[in-house]
């Protein structure tokens, strides 16, 4: 917009401007300066100027400066505005600010991607070692990783289906030793049973006839006869054992009460019971404890349990506790001895284990009545647990 003023005698004044720019919009304080202004300093000002074709506001960069021309006899003074409109510069930033936000959206959606591709190439090796591990443990020996390159995934596949080989080899090696010990183990124990047949019946005939003999002789003759006894027990137990091994153990079940059993294994511990000086209290519901159980190995297991409380309770209280439910029977067998050091008591039922390896038999136990009451317990898809401290010892099957 341009505005002249001629300074004439009668001072009259003429305007001239574009035709689309609203006069009353250029600020009035750029206005004053430039008029006030007589050295033609340029003034500039930011502000939002009006235009009518077609009728908008927007925001512009406004110049004045205060001309002066001198004519022959007439000297002009005129006040020259010059707008630029930002319309076009606004729309280019907004245009940068738009493709600045759509190339971060993309750069994150490529940096996701390739976050997730280098995840998935770290992690599904990793993955895919936790799975055939597991899979190992749980006896699927063959099992091996996959193998791809030569980078640190690649040794740490390599290194795995080494250890894997190795141990598939050692498992193998320690079943086929497993295998021939037990048939060592079954056919010793059948082997021994003939020689023993001869040697106790000589042994029952010099025990019928040790009161014919010297005391020497016939203590001898009763010693011999307690430990063929006691050989044919083990032989018994390691014939049993052999059985659990093979997974040749046949249940034979049927509904007994739970309490007839428990009298008769008191009834036959008596006699051990008075020779240590223990009390065993017996406590039974009113209701018949009926269970699906082969009372042999149930009447194993709790002959077991009583001469064990019984052996090792010190001359006091042994208690036996019957319960039963709809689902389940138990029976708990407490002493009040010694008890077991902490972490003993996972090892009562491993075979020929002793707390105390100094203390003598004094029962003749062979060692492998409670692995055999463990299996026994196994076998009627139950459990049988020892728990103890150093001031009473419980076991509960």
């Amino acid at each position: 917009m341009l505005t002249a003023k001629k300074n004439t005698d009668n001072g009259s004044t003429f305007p001239a401007a574009c035709s689309s720019l609203q006069n009353y919009t250029l600020p009035a304080d750029l206005q004053t300066q430039v008029s006030d202004d007589t050295t033609g300093t340029v003034h500039q000002k930011f502000a939002t100027v009006g235009f009518t074709d077609p009728v908008r506001q927007v925001d512009a960069v406004i110049y004045g400066q205060q001309l002066t021309i001198n004519n022959s006899s007439t000297v002009f003074t005129a006040q020259a505005y010059f707008v630029f409109p930002l319309t076009q510069d606004e729309s280019n930033l907004q245009l940068v600010e738009l493709s600045l936000v759509i190339a971060g959206f993309i750069l994150v959606l490529g940096l996701m991607g390739i976050a997730w591709f280098v995840s998935r190439q770290v992690v599904m090796p990793v993955r895919m070692a936790a799975g055939i591990a597991e899979r190992l443990a749980a006896g699927r020996l063959e099992e091996r990783m996959r193998v791809r390159g030569e980078d640190d995934l690649a040794s740490l596949a390599n290194s795995f289906n080494r250890m894997a080989a190795n141990l598939q080899s050692q498992i193998r090696r320690l079943e086929e030793l497993s295998r021939v010990q037990r048939r060592f183990v079954s056919d010793v124990s059948h082997e021994l049973r003939t020689p023993l047949t001869t040697v106790r019946m000589a042994a029952d005939l010099i025990h019928e006839e040790r009161g014919t003999f010297e005391p020497a002789v016939s203590r001898s003759a009763e010693l011999l006869q307690n430990q063929l006894d006691r050989f044919e027990e083990l032989l018994a137990d390691l014939l049993e054992i052999s059985r659990f091994d093979a997974g040749a153990a046949i249940l034979d079940a049927e509904p007994v009460d739970l309490r007839a059993l428990v009298q008769r294994v008191v009834d036959t511990s008596a006699p051990l019971a008075d020779r240590k000086g223990s009390e065993v209290v017996i406590k039974v519901p009113d209701e018949p404890a009926i269970a699906e159980v082969d009372a042999r190995r149930i009447d194993r297991v709790l002959r077991n349990l009583v001469v064990n409380a019984i052996e090792h309770g010190e001359g006091r209280e042994v208690v036996i506790t019957v319960a039963a439910s709809d689902d389940a029977v138990a029976v708990a067998v407490r002493d009040h001895g010694v008890g077991l050091r902490p972490g003993e008591s996972s090892l009562v039922f491993n075979r020929f284990w002793r707390a105390d390896p100094a203390r003598a038999r004094t029962t003749g136990g062979t060692g492998l009545g409670l692995a055999i009451a463990l299996e026994d317990a196994r076998l009627h898809h139950g459990w049988l647990q020892a728990w103890a401290s150093r001031a009473a010892a419980h076991s509960s099957g």
